[in-house]
């Protein structure tokens, strides 16, 4: 089955490691095996600004970047270490466990989605952190 694709002008997609982008609107089948990823997935080295971006970082380029995967996968190991140190409730941990089955059976387009749930859960673990550390108006 294909996958179909519609770009808008100058979005980008990465296709099998190459960044394409669109130039007017765009649609595009996929009809064989790939690893894709649209603009709004991709995250660049400076978007890995904490554990769990750079654990979404790392698990991306594991995707996209074959021929460097083993470096990518002892990265993502290194970063799931601190999101789990991070992150120790519950709810996280088994987003955490589903990431690490995902990522240990190389399905990576899944182990990104999990990710995307570990950066929500982070950013809400960060904002209480910030709120608990302002002083309280009398």
């Amino acid at each position: 089955m294909a996958l179909r694709i519609a770009l808008k002008d100058g979005e980008r997609i990465v296709l099998n490691g190459a960044v394409l982008r669109s130039v007017g609107r765009t649609e595009l089948r996929v009809e064989s095996q790939a690893a894709l990823l649209r603009g709004r997935e991709i995250m660049t080295p400076e978007d890995a600004t904490t554990p769990a971006r750079q654990l979404y970082f790392h698990t991306m380029m594991a995707y996209i970047d074959p021929d460097g995967r083993e470096a990518h996968q002892r990265a993502v190991v290194e970063s799931l270490g601190a999101v789990a140190r991070l992150l120790a409730t519950p709810p996280a941990s088994g987003v955490a466990m589903s990431f690490a089955a995902n990522a240990a059976g190389m399905h990576f387009y899944r182990a990104l989605a999990d990710c995307r749930k570990l950066i929500a859960l982070e950013d809400e673990a960060l904002a209480a952190a910030e709120r608990a550390s302002q002083p309280v108006a009398a």
